[in-house]
């Protein structure tokens, strides 16, 4: 095999492994057991052989770089295949600046379930509102939630499940 086919391989299996196991360590998170099991036995299968090929050649201190440069990128890859895919629900809790209810007509115009919950906060009374949507519509909600009052103090929490309520329709193309 060529050096440049070697390192290439290092490099890409490592990079694919590792994007795999960042992918598998959020299934978990989210309680996809199954679908992290899978990722994970061909996770683990490229690994051992990436790491094969550079034991075999310790000799070679660059197919240690490359193999260190692959898992470096492999991260970079997972994290943005994570965000592509966008899995699983986000609970968003907004406290507005200005008046809450014409956010709250906006969102719910739009589909969305508001709860409103009151509190007290350092100037007077304040409505929390709890808006819980597919992480894949995060930015529209929040460019929504923007339009109207973009001092809105925005907190935004992975939900780990879901059971029951309200949530955005999706529209059928």
């Amino acid at each position: 095999m060529t050096l440049l086919l070697q390192l290439s391989l290092i490099f890409f299996a490592r990079v694919l492994d590792v994007s795999m196991g960042t992918l598998r360590m959020l299934l978990i998170v989210k309680g996809r057991r199954l679908h992290a099991a899978a990722i994970g036995f061909f996770e683990v299968i490229i690994y051992i052989v990436a790491l094969g090929w550079v034991v075999n050649s310790l000799d070679e201190p660059l197919n240690l770089f490359i193999y260190a440069l692959g898992f470096a990128a492999g991260n970079y890859v997972g994290i943005f295949l994570e965000e592509k895919l966008a899995l699983g629900y986000v609970c968003v809790q907004v406290i507005p600046s200005i008046k809450s209810q014409p956010i709250i007509n906006l969102l719910r115009e739009e589909g969305y379930g508001v709860t409103v919950i009151e509190a007290i906060g350092k100037n007077g009374p304040k409505n929390i509102l709890n808006v819980y949507s597919a992480r894949k519509n995060l930015n529209k909600l929040l460019f929504l939630i923007s339009e109207l009052d973009n001092a809105a103090f925005t907190a935004i929490m992975d939900a780990k499940k879901t059971v029951g309520g309200y949530y955005k329709q999706q529209k059928a193309k």
